[in-house]
C-alpha cells in the first residue's frame, strides 16, 4: 500500500497568528496590574498647546472589576473575544482602526473603478512600448520620490492608493508586487524614519522634548542619505533578481495587446489631477484620512462619469467595479481592524485610564535608568520599536513616550536629541514588518503578498536597517547631538 503523498507544511495565515497574539495579550492582561499616568499641558515651541504624560504620576491601579475577560456583555469593556467587533469599531474617522479601515475600502472601490476602465493598462503598455528601458531610471526615481514623500510630510497611508497604480506598472516591467511595496511603501518609511522635518512626528517630538523644532536637521538629512541609498541597493538587487526569474508572489497577468485611445487620455488627465490634489492638500492644507478618501471617491465618479459618456462602461459597470475594489481589500481592512483589538485587551493606548500597556511602559522607563548611556540609547530604540507594535501611529507614540524618555534621557546622560532620534528611527523602521501598520498591510493587500511571505522576505533587511540605526544612536551619543 503506497503511503499518502505529503503534503507541503503551509505558514499560517495573519488572521491566525494575529488570534494567538491576542490569546498572549489575554494572558498578559490577566496577569500584570494596570497603571496610569497624568497628564499635564505643555506648550510646545511653536505656542501649539498639547496633553502630555507627567512622568512622575504614575500609579498601579488594583481594581479588579476592570480585568480581562473571556467575553464581554456589558459593552463597556473588551473581552478577549470581543477583539474583532471592537477593533473594528474603535477609533474616528481621523485614525485606526474604523477611519482606517473606510479609507482602504473606499480607495479600493475608487481605484477598482479607475482599473476597470483599462485606461492604467494602456497607459502603461503604451510606456513601455517607448521606453523599453525605462525600469533603469523608474525604479530609482521612483523609490527616492517616496522617501522623500516619507521625510517631508510623513507619507504612509498614501502609499496604498500608489500601489494600487503602481503594481500593474512594475509587473508589466517583469517584476513583482514586493517591488512595487519596496518602491513605495518600503521608501516612504525609510524616508519617514530618518525625517529631519516631519510634522507628524519629529516635529512633534522635539516639542514635547523641549528640544528646538527641527534642529539637527545635517545629521538627519546625512542619515536619511545613508538610509535611502542603501535601500535603494537593496530594492535595485531584488529588482535585478526577480527580472532575471520571475516570480509567482503577485498572479498579475497583464495583456500586451491594447490600444491606447484618447478616451484612454482623459481618464488619465482626471486620475494625475487627482493625485495632485492629494499631494496639494496633504502639503497645503495638511490633509488627512478623511479628506484624501473623499478625494478618491470623488475621482472614482469622475473617472466613471467619463467612461460611461465615453461608452467603455455602464453605469452599474462603475457600481461593480467599485465593490470589486474594495472588496481586493478586504484582508487588509479586516487585518487593521482586529488589530487594534491587541491594544484594546491591554486596556486601551489613553495614558489616563488603567492599561496594561502602561505598566509595560513604566516598567521598561524605570528599567532603562538604571543603566549607562550608550546602553540606554540603544534600548530606547528597541523600546520604541517593540511599542510601534502596539500604537502605530507615529505622532500617537511620540506623545505617549517623549514624555517619559526626555527626562530620562537627562538621567542618563545622553541628550534629549538623542531621544528623539531613538523615537523616530524605532517608530518608522518597525513600520516595515509589523502586521498592526494599517499602511503595510494595505500595501500588501493591494499586491496580493501575504504577511508571512513578506515577513520572510524582509526580516533580514529589517535587522540590517536596525543595526544602520544603532550606529547612528551610537555616533550620536559619542559626539553629544543636540
Amino acid at each position: 500500500m503506497s503511503s499518502p503523498s505529503t503534503q507541503p507544511v503551509k505558514m499560517p495565515d495573519a488572521l491566525v497568528i494575529l488570534f494567538f497574539v491576542i490569546i498572549v495579550a489575554g494572558c498578559l492582561a490577566a496577569i500584570v496590574t494596570p497603571g496610569k499616568f497624568a497628564q499635564t499641558e505643555k506648550t510646545l515651541a511653536n505656542g501649539d498647546t498639547r496633553l502630555v504624560v507627567d512622568a512622575d504620576s504614575f500609579t498601579y491601579v488594583e481594581d479588579t472589576s476592570a480585568s480581562i475577560t473571556l467575553f464581554d456583555d456589558s459593552g463597556n469593556t473588551t473581552g478577549v473575544l470581543n477583539y474583532a467587533f471592537d477593533g473594528m469599531v474603535s477609533g474616528d474617522k481621523w485614525g485606526s482602526a474604523v477611519g482606517v479601515v473606510a479609507f482602504i475600502l473606499i480607495v479600493g472601490g475608487a481605484f477598482g473603478i479607475v482599473m476597470q476602465t483599462g485606461a492604467i493598462n494602456n497607459g502603461i503598455m503604451a510606456l513601455i512600448s517607448r521606453f523599453k528601458n525605462a525600469d533603469n531610471l523608474l525604479i530609482p526615481l521612483i523609490f527616492i520620490l517616496f522617501s522623500l514623500g516619507g521625510a517631508v510630510f510623513g507619507m504612509g497611508e498614501e502609499a496604498i492608493a500608489f500601489c494600487i497604480v503602481l503594481v500593474p506598472l512594475v509587473v508589466a516591467l517583469g517584476y513583482d508586487g514586493i517591488t512595487a511595496v519596496l518602491i513605495t511603501y518600503v521608501a516612504t518609511q525609510i524616508g519617514f524614519a530618518t525625517s529631519w522635518m516631519n510634522p507628524f512626528s519629529v516635529a512633534i517630538a522635539q516639542g514635547i522634548a523641549d528640544v528646538p523644532l527641527l534642529s539637527g536637521h545635517e545629521f538627519r538629512m546625512l542619515m536619511w542619505l545613508v538610509f535611502t541609498v542603501f535601500g535603494l541597493l537593496f530594492t535595485l538587487q531584488y529588482a535585478k533578481k526577480i527580472k532575471r526569474a520571475p516570480s509567482t508572489v503577485t498572479p498579475n497577468e497583464i495583456d500586451t495587446e491594447t490600444n491606447f485611445s484618447g478616451l484612454d487620455k482623459v481618464i488619465l488627465l482626471l486620475f494625475t489631477a487627482a493625485i495632485v490634489w492629494v499631494i496639494w492638500g496633504v502639503m497645503v492644507h495638511a490633509y488627512y484620512i478623511p479628506q484624501i478618501a473623499s478625494q478618491f471617491f470623488t475621482m472614482g465618479i469622475a473617472i466613471g462619469i467619463v467612461a460611461c459618456v465615453g461608452g467603455r462602461m455602464r453605469a452599474n459597470d462603475v457600481s461593480d467595479a467599485f465593490v470589486d475594489g474594495a472588496r481586493a481589500l478586504l484582508p487588509a481592512a479586516l487585518i487593521v481592524g482586529m488589530a487594534k483589538g491587541i491594544v484594546l485587551i491591554l486596556g486601551g493606548d489613553d495614558v489616563t485610564s488603567p492599561s496594561v500597556l502602561n505598566t509595560i511602559l513604566h516598567v521598561t522607563a524605570s528599567g532603562l535608568s538604571e543603566t549607562g548611556a550608550l546602553v540606554s540609547a540603544l534600548l530606547m530604540l528597541v523600546f520604541q520599536g517593540v511599542f510601534n507594535f502596539f500604537v502605530a501611529s507615529g505622532s500617537g507614540q511620540a506623545a505617549i513616550t517623549m514624555p517619559l524618555m526626555a527626562p530620562l534621557a537627562d538621567l542618563v546622560g545622553i541628550t534629549r536629541q538623542v531621544s528623539v532620534l531613538a523615537f523616530q528611527l524605532g517608530d518608522g523602521l518597525t513600520n516595515l514588518i509589523i502586521p498592526t501598520s494599517a499602511s503595510l498591510i494595505g500595501c500588501l493587500g493591494v499586491a496580493k503578498v501575504e504577511w508571512l511571505v513578506w515577513f520572510r522576505f524582509i526580516w533580514k533587511f529589517v535587522l540590517a536597517l536596525f543595526v544602520l540605526a544603532s550606529a547612528a544612536i551610537m555616533i550620536a551619543v559619542v559626539i553629544g547631538y543636540a
